[in-house]
């Protein structure tokens, strides 16, 4: 996705721990939801990715940069960091007009290691949504890790499908959708998956209405979105499923397994939100078979 060069980016929430902010760069609940269930250190598939939050909560030792320096969508085109605080000002103004009573998030981007409202956790997690906190997690390493190691297409769509992602589990916690759910069992029609689907949704959505959004001065931040960068995000999307990632750990595919769903139902989970909007993303009531 392209910003608009003077779109007003200076309202997104995002800082960055332990080292300043590059001109370039890489590209579970109440414990963390990870997007990726694969250590990027071993490639072995982790779905017990919890493991490495341990702890209680706390601030990163070092220094904090709070991103003073990225405030339009110029800097967002070139920077990654403002890329993040782009896409962090894009997704809480679409939200306050879409959920009755939204709070905002922010993201937090690291290297290496945080400590978090959900425990200490590395970069092996992926990005991930804590809870407590109620903020995102990023190493942006991660997006070159996404292409290289995972196999998705190079591309902007591509890295915020990821943070979009993971606002969508921002919005299902302050919907209450992440109450009451088995956190037990696994398979392609479980509750784990079930809620991994919806944030897919909820990133298409985004997507959907993103050319639409506005900062307060009334311009737009977004470019329209063009086929090829749809393109990226849905491959980012399939480069995350279930089945591709025990495919290409173990050459075979267990769904009794899967956590977060194979690659088609996450591109079209995608696809339903960004042509139908956040009001069809309802995954919990749609019958295992047609999941």
């Amino acid at each position: 996705m392209t910003f608009n060069d003077d779109s007003d980016i200076s309202k997104g929430r995002v800082s960055r721990r332990g080292r300043t902010a590059g001109i370039a760069g890489g590209g579970g609940i109440l414990l963390v939801i990870a997007v990726a269930v694969i250590s990027q250190l071993t490639g072995v598939d982790v779905s017990g990715l919890v493991g490495p939050l341990t702890g209680g909560g706390g601030t990163q030792q070092g220094p904090v940069d709070t991103l003073e320096q990225c405030d339009t969508g110029s800097d967002a085109n070139e920077q990654i960091d403002c890329r993040m605080k782009g896409a962090a000002a894009s997704l809480d103004t679409y939200w306050e007009g879409e959920l009755r009573g939204y709070e905002g998030s922010q993201i937090v981007l690291f290297s290496g290691s945080v400590s978090t409202g959900c425990g200490n956790a590395s970069s092996a997690v992926g990005p991930f949504y804590c809870p407590p906190d109620a903020s995102v997690y990023i190493d942006t390493g991660f997006f070159d890790e996404l292409e290289t190691r995972f196999g998705a297409n190079d591309g902007t769509l591509a890295q915020l499908y990821v943070v979009a992602h993971e606002w969508g589990h921002h919005v299902q916690n302050l919907s209450g959708a992440m109450e009451g759910l088995d956190r037990q069992s696994t398979g392609p029609a479980s509750d784990g998956v079930r809620l991994e689907l919806q944030a897919d949704c909820y990133a298409g959505a985004w997507v959907g209405a993103a050319e639409t959004i506005e900062d307060d001065a009334g311009r737009t931040f977004l470019e329209p979105v063009t086929d090829q960068q749809i393109a990226d995000a849905l491959s980012a999307a399939a480069a995350v499923g279930d089945d591709r990632i025990q495919e290409s750990t173990s050459g075979q595919v267990n769904p009794e397994a899967w956590t977060h769903g194979a690659s088609e139902q996450r591109q079209a989970w995608f696809e339903t939100g960004r042509t139908e909007g956040p009001g069809a993303c309802d995954t919990f009531s749609v019958p295992a078979g047609r999941l």
